[in-house]
């Protein structure tokens, strides 16, 4: 639970910090619409396209599997926020509450044991459009079944808690980073030398296992210094 906990308190501090700290409501502090439940089901649409799921293009391409667990990763921030936003509300509790929830739904226990293992690409498509379903709805938000699908896709993409916290942090840390250069008014460059800043990070993290948060954003701004400077 201490992880699930720490992921939703960071996510809570990256929304106050980007849309201001009344976003549960609905509205950014410069005014504009939140709508999560369009975050995820975008995000998921990007994360098909990880597969070769076209019948015309590309058909024996293989799965790019270290981009689908980012976009894993991706959907995690809008579930949380979603999450967050329902319990706000709807005067369910505040993110303590939330976590201990989330810590007794029956998908929770699978995503607690240690899982390398990848699904069929049918398989893991199919459980991305389930939460696809459940997100696009316009009836009452199933929120419990759709935290459900995401655990299930999660051992279903080789991830489990230990390794979705690894990456949640790190993206957490690469859109904090984001945010400080340039990334609202477009200024900001996704690219670093032919690879997206996503794939810097994540071999950043992996190369230096016990790595801190706060050194992963100094080696994110050593990178981007050297980029932005030649």
């Amino acid at each position: 639970m201490d992880k699930i906990l720490l992921m939703l308190q960071l996510q809570n501090q990256l929304n106050d910090a980007t849309n201001g700290e009344e976003w549960t409501k609905g509205t950014t502090k410069n005014g504009k619409s939140i709508n999560w439940k369009r975050c995820i089901y975008m995000e998921c649409a990007e994360m098909v396209d990880s597969f070769a799921w076209k019948h015309w293009k590309a058909i024996d391409k293989e799965p790019d599997w270290d981009n689908h667990q980012i976009e894993v990763v991706d959907v995690w921030h809008f579930i949380m926020s979603l999450a967050i936003e329902n319990y706000a509300t709807m005067m369910k509790g505040g993110i303590e509450e939330l976590a201990i929830n989330l810590s007794q739904l029956n998908s929770f226990s699978k995503i607690d044991l240690s899982s390398k293992a990848f699904s069929s690409q049918t398989e893991v498509i199919t459980k991305v459009e389930n939460l696809i379903r459940l997100s696009i709805t316009t009836e009452t938000l199933e929120l419990e079944k759709m935290i459900n699908e995401f655990f299930d896709l999660v051992v279903m993409s080789g991830l489990d808690l230990e390794t979705l916290y690894r990456l949640y942090v790190g993206k957490n840390i690469l859109n904090q980073f984001r945010q400080d250069n340039g990334y609202k008014d477009g200024s900001y460059i996704k690219v670093w030398n032919g690879e997206e800043d996503n794939v810097v990070m994540k071999r950043i993290w992996e190369t230096n296992a016990d790595i801190k948060p706060d050194t992963l954003y100094k080696e994110l701004v050593k990178a981007y210094t050297s980029l932005t400077k030649s």
